[in-house]
């Protein structure tokens, strides 16, 4: 993954959170991992794990615009604040289960550090 695919990759991301992409059921025994990741995080403040699994709605593996990914993302990081503030952010996730606002910011900014740091941004 490039610089300009990790930004696109962190904007499909955010649109879960926006409720404009839906991710497939998945088994009881990923829907723990990611509820004790979850836990994990919260506990210790780390970051998300390496090699964590992605969701294939989520892995980009094409070529994209820089500039377009950038501004993409920037503009999703603002619907997702305003939804913040509004309290419109869904009450579960798949993979981490029941999520309250605290938990969609919080793994949001975890994530976004986690690959930001990846490629020194």
């Amino acid at each position: 993954m490039d610089v300009c695919q990790m930004l696109k990759h962190c904007d499909l991301v955010l649109q879960i959170a926006l409720q404009k992409i839906e991710l497939p059921p998945i088994n009881i025994f990923f829907r723990i991992i990611g509820v004790t990741t979850k836990i994990e995080m919260y506990v210790f403040n780390n970051g998300i794990p390496r090699n964590m699994p992605t969701f294939q709605k989520l892995i980009v593996n094409f070529e994209c615009d820089f500039d377009e990914s950038k501004t993409n993302l920037l503009k999703t990081l603002e619907e997702f604040r305003e939804a913040c503030e509004h309290a419109k952010l869904p009450d579960s996730h798949r993979l981490f289960g029941t999520m309250t606002e605290k938990d969609w910011e919080f793994l949001e900014y975890k994530h976004l550090d986690h690959h930001l740091k990846q490629f020194n941004v």
